[in-house]
């Protein structure tokens, strides 16, 4: 059995933003976007699925986002109080 990896050349569209940033992020691991890409795809087929969890929020939590992001039905609490919240 060959241990040579065979690579072909493939595209994929990227938005610009988020490569831009990606390739910032992937920088200081030394790699660079087709490095990541096989990494990805090699954890897909090891996991036999995508390899970290995708969760679309229900409604509540989707309200409860953009509650947040508006300012609404926020209250402020002190460290001392999560502290004894979480200690009862």
């Amino acid at each position: 059995m060959s241990m040579v990896a065979h690579k072909i050349r493939t595209n994929v569209y990227l938005d610009s933003d988020i490569k831009n940033k990606a390739q910032e992020i992937l920088k200081q691991y030394g790699i660079g976007l087709s490095d990541a890409f096989n990494i990805f795809l090699a954890q897909t087929v090891f996991e036999k699925g995508i390899p970290f969890e995708i969760k679309i929020p229900n409604e509540d939590t989707k309200q409860a986002i953009q509650d947040a992001r508006n300012g609404i039905n926020m209250s402020k609490i002190s460290l001392e109080d999560l502290k004894k919240q979480s200690n009862a």
